[in-house]
């Protein structure tokens, strides 16, 4: 498949019944190949909202779902496609919940080459309640207010630590991200927060260096991979966990998670997803 056969901005059919051939994938690589990427662990976390089915009696079911795809996996898939193919879902008899679960994690394990973790989960859980991103938030911050932001494309060069500060260890949080999509050019919205242990940020800086993503055209996951890569490289934390929390399309949004601390918090679902 090449990128002619994306379905992102064309007009597509919509499947009733199931169609795992939708799903398309795209290779990791091509967002990674211009980074030098340092050492990471983390994920890609799905979270789906209108799942539909029959089941045995054809009766219709809704239910909710999270995907948790490896980042080490040699392909991300492509929102429309994933969409598309819940989609075809809906008209489809299944005789069980673990049957839908098994299912989609085959059809996602043969795409992206990895392990795949699939959860179902019925409207009335608790599992996926609302919580904010923890941390400072900089744009609340009174040297925010106080500056004048002129620069929308990614500038790495912004990012400096503060004079003569301690070590610390401390989270960082914005609720004003936004990037292009890099095929069709709309915005997509995401709370991202920043935790790290290591020489003190400039939080102006930080939140200036993150402004600079509005123009930027990158899938979701490659813009996490290039502020923990940019980061990474030029404040050297001892330690480093990117998290964004991207508000949803077609009922599916996504929280990619990269990170090289021993341990770290699962992306919480903001109230804007």
């Amino acid at each position: 498949m090449s990128h002619n056969d994306i379905l992102l901005g064309k007009n597509t059919r919509y499947f009733e019944e199931y169609t795992p051939s939708i799903l398309f994938p795209i290779a990791r690589n091509q967002g990674r190949s211009s980074l030098a990427l340092p050492p990471f662990t983390g994920y890609d976390l799905w979270r789906v909202y209108e799942l539909t089915y029959l089941n045995a009696n054809g009766l219709p079911v809704a239910m909710m779902a999270t995907l948790r795809v490896p980042c080490t996996s040699p392909y991300l898939v492509e929102s429309k496609s994933l969409k598309l193919y819940l989609g075809s879902f809906s008209q489809t008899l299944f005789g069980s919940q673990d049957e839908v679960r098994d299912l989609i994690t085959r059809d996602l394990e043969d795409l992206l080459d990895a392990s795949v973790e699939v959860k179902l989960y019925p409207l009335e859980s608790q599992a996926l309640t609302l919580e904010p991103l923890a941390g400072v938030v900089l744009e609340n911050e009174k040297a925010a207010a106080e500056t004048k932001f002129k620069v929308y494309e990614v500038t790495p060069e912004l990012l400096k630590l503060e004079e003569n500060g301690p070590k610390v260890s401390e989270s960082l949080t914005t609720n004003i991200f936004r990037s292009l999509c890099p095929v069709t050019g709309q915005p997509d919205f995401a709370s991202v927060e920043i935790s790290y242990i290591g020489d003190k940020i400039d939080r102006l800086a930080l939140l200036s260096y993150l402004v600079s993503f509005r123009r930027h055209k990158g899938f979701h996951e490659q813009c996490v991979e290039r502020i923990f890569t940019d980061i990474h490289s030029i404040l050297k934390p001892d330690e480093l966990t990117v998290m964004a929390c991207f508000t949803r399309r077609g009922g599916i949004d996504i929280s990619p998670l990269r990170s090289n601390a021993k341990v770290y918090n699962q992306p919480p679902r903001t109230p804007r997803q």
